[in-house]
């Protein structure tokens, strides 16, 4: 098992990752002085996986565990659904001492995080992230949010899990698309700060994709690293914080536009590959570069290209609706080198268009 720690709001918390860490999950919480209730939420999918496996720790660790059960999906991450879950912690009278457990990928980490920030104005969180996704991104750093009138996590804030359980048996069970859905992220990590994991992924990447647990774990283990260093230098989101957002400007306008057919790594798939496209245009960045990262990106299985069908209309109204805005100009992610990248609100707007209207953003 692998340990990253990170410092945010005056304290710390530990990130646990390894094979079996599910089961561990009643001693964590005993470590860290909970005791009696706490509150499972869930999805239906993720709770005929996992459920049982964690209350069994949880019970046997002598806990008393409440579980909410919704259904699955990126709708779901709403504030309806925060509602249904209020209404279930005022019937099972919680106090503020209570940790909620987001047993899940990113749209339970995200939603329960934004229900412990604001029921009784703060509950403990524990993140227990089941798909890669989560467990190298959404569950690190504090941010949690909803959806809200077709935008992606417009309504939230920052609340810090009191510890992130990462067990890396659980992405053995993942639909493909989903495993590669957060090799997305992966990939984005390595091209924002670290050239040498970018040539391990490139080097171990059919390991990955058999998925090698001990191959997994290092992979979640740096990539978790990378964002835990940049979060704790910039916990708020007022500047470094932004690299973590490559590829996202466009690739959420793209997720948006598709109704949330794409998943969210295939979209910032597509818009790191025209952020990177644009620095090459800009003279940021050498077109081998470009290349070598669409040829990563293709081995994982992601879409490199906006699919058939989706309006370039609607990707620009998104995106001009972004909250990564500044003075009312958009924030782009430009790659220097694999391993660096620059901030630019000066991005021309033609330009800008350009990599949204062409359907095909390859060099």
């Amino acid at each position: 098992m692998r340990t990253t720690r990170v410092w945010c709001s005056g304290t710390v918390y530990r990130m646990s990752i390894g094979t079996g860490v599910l089961r561990q999950a009643g001693d964590e919480l005993d470590r860290l002085g909970f005791s009696g209730r706490v509150v499972v939420v869930t999805d239906e999918t993720v709770e005929a996986l996992f459920g049982e496996e964690l209350e069994r720790s949880l019970r046997d660790a002598g806990f008393e565990p409440e579980v909410i059960v919704i259904p699955p999906g990126e709708e779901r991450k709403s504030l309806e659904t925060a509602g249904v879950i209020y209404s279930r912690l005022n019937e099972l009278a919680v106090e503020r001492s209570t940790p909620l457990l987001a047993l899940g990928g990113g749209v339970i980490g995200d939603l329960t995080g934004f229900v412990a920030a604001t029921y009784f104005r703060g509950l403990p969180l524990v993140h227990v992230p089941t798909t890669l996704l989560a467990q190298v991104d959404s569950s690190l750093g504090g941010k949690v949010a909803v959806n809200h009138g077709m935008l992606k996590n417009n309504v939230g804030g920052f609340h810090q899990p009191v510890a992130v359980l990462a067990d890396i048996s659980t992405l053995l069970r993942l639909p493909e698309r989903e495993f590669r859905n957060g090799l997305a992220e992966v990939i984005k990590s390595a091209v924002i700060r670290d050239e040498g994991f970018l040539e391990f992924l490139e080097s171990r990447m059919d390991d990955v994709l058999l998925r090698d647990e001990s191959v997994l774990e290092k992979m979640v283990a740096v990539t978790a690293g990378i964002k835990a260093a940049v979060v704790q230098e910039d916990e708020r989101d007022h500047g470094l914080r932004n690299i973590l957002n490559f590829g996202h400007t466009i690739g959420h306008g793209i997720e948006t536009a598709s109704g949330f057919t794409l998943c969210h790594g295939e979209g910032v798939a597509i818009g790191m590959v025209a952020a990177a496209k644009m620095s090459v245009a800009m003279g940021l960045l050498e077109p081998g570069e470009l290349t070598r990262l669409r040829s990563l990106l293709v081995r994982t299985g992601l879409p490199v290209t906006m699919p058939e069908g989706i309006e370039p209309s609607v990707v620009l109204a998104a995106m001009a609706r972004d909250k990564k805005r500044a003075g009312g100009r958009l924030r782009f992610v430009l790659p220097t080198r694999l391993g660096e990248v620059i901030i630019r609100n000066d991005v021309p707007g033609n330009l800008v268009e350009e990599m949204v209207l062409e359907s095909n953003v390859v060099a």
